[in-house]
């Protein structure tokens, strides 16, 4: 099965995650299909928190992926930022 999930990254005690497409037999940190975004759990002052490529998410749920419990959380927050972005402009 296809999962979306995080991929730590970073330095000890300063994470960084990526949001990637993988095989969900691959390890955490192992081999991905797709990166589609990421997220910076402590991101300061004009660093974005969170980018993610939300139709590249929308094909992959169509093809059967499912996304983790935290990466589904994070699109919603990514969504409701682009639609207040784009009521903004």
């Amino acid at each position: 099965m296809v999962k979306i999930r995080l991929t730590r990254g970073g330095a000890k005690k300063r994470p960084f995650y990526h949001i990637i497409v993988t095989d969900q037999r691959a390890a955490r940190d192992g081999r991905n299909i797709e990166r589609v975004g990421y997220f910076n759990p402590i991101a300061t002052g004009g660093e974005k928190r969170i980018e993610l490529d939300t139709e590249r998410v929308n094909h992959w749920i169509g093809q059967g992926a499912q996304m983790t419990d935290k990466v589904r959380n994070l699109y919603k927050e990514a969504s409701k930022e682009a639609i207040k972005a784009a009521s903004a402009a």
